[in-house]
């Protein structure tokens, strides 16, 4: 993270790089370098304009987990997470002290995923398309613990294959309720068709027998209930899914994908956290039953 200097108009600059060993096939002396997220902000009192790469501006929130590094929790469950680039301008205003509305638009750039679409289509995909996305957070300060966060969202884009323009659109909204100190939730909700550009399930456009290439409805989100039992130790519960319509999907593919987990984070030191995670994960195919995967994790951060 870095501060840079002041620009025209009272303007700061500022900016992150997030960087980990993700890349490369894991194996020795290969564990590459990869970019995570990375911004670059020019803040003003009530403006800010940034460019970078960074989940979609629709979904900006994230599950608390430990357990879950490589790619961002819930994916393919809930969670539109894919880190892409994009740039993006942000405007403030305030109704009072204890009231205010950040509102978001930008452009970001969608991915478009080859890994299930036939190979006689593959050579016709754009990789990547651009598309717009806005995000309007009304927010409420209720003194100095209670806080209540809702921002509905919109993105819009196309993917182009095989000489055709399949479009994706997707509405989303996402919250955070504070109670009380101790006691959060959080989630995002979303609907809409061809959400795999923003990293949903790899299956948003159709190659049904017979039938024109369209694209997969789909609806899912995940919520998330934090309990801050003391000022070490914090309990996460959360779970989310992706439910895409049947009918546009083939023999196969994934009808339904949930994943429930729960936590346990207990702050060893100051820079030192432990974690053990449960999570179960139900993926329902078309035309073939449920497959379960559980999974146990425990881990140990160390904050620079």
């Amino acid at each position: 993270e870095f501060q840079g200097p002041e620009v025209f108009g009272g303007g700061k600059v500022s900016g992150s790089l997030y960087m980990d060993f993700w890349g490369g096939p894991g194996t020795a002396l290969n564990q590459l370098v990869r970019l995570r997220v990375a911004s670059l902000d020019v803040a003003w009192k009530n403006t800010t304009f940034s460019v970078g790469q960074d989940k979609p501006i629709v979904a900006p929130r994230e599950p608390t987990s430990l357990a879950q590094i490589g790619v961002s929790p819930l994916t393919g469950a809930g969670n539109l997470w894919l880190w892409a680039p994009q740039a993006r301008v942000e405007q403030r205003f305030g109704f009072g002290e204890q009231a205010g509305l950040r509102a978001q638009v930008g452009v970001y750039v969608t991915s478009e995923s080859s890994n299930s679409i036939p190979a006689e289509y593959r050579a016709s995909l754009s990789g990547s398309r651009p598309s717009l996305e806005g995000r309007f957070e009304f927010w409420r300060q209720f003194g100095d613990d209670r806080r209540i966060e809702i921002a509905p969202g919109f993105h819009v884009s196309e993917s182009h294959v095989n000489g055709l323009s399949i479009p994706s659109r997707v509405f989303s909204l996402d919250w955070l309720i504070r109670p009380a100190e101790m006691l959060d939730f959080t989630g995002q909700f979303f609907a809409g068709q061809n959400a795999g550009v923003l990293g949903g399930l790899h299956q948003g456009l159709a190659f049904l027998p017979n039938e024109q290439i369209h694209a997969v409805s789909a609806a899912g989100g995940w919520a998330q209930f934090t309990l801050r039992a003391t000022r070490r130790l914090s309990f996460n519960v959360y779970g989310g899914q992706e439910d895409d319509r049947n009918s546009d999907l083939s023999f196969g593919a994934i009808a339904k994908n949930q994943v429930y987990a729960g936590n346990v984070m207990y702050r060893l030191g100051s820079n030192v956290i432990m974690s053990f995670e449960a999570s179960q994960t139900r993926t329902l195919y078309v035309g073939s039953g449920l497959r379960l995967n559980p999974h146990y994790d425990l881990a140990i951060a160390y904050l620079f």
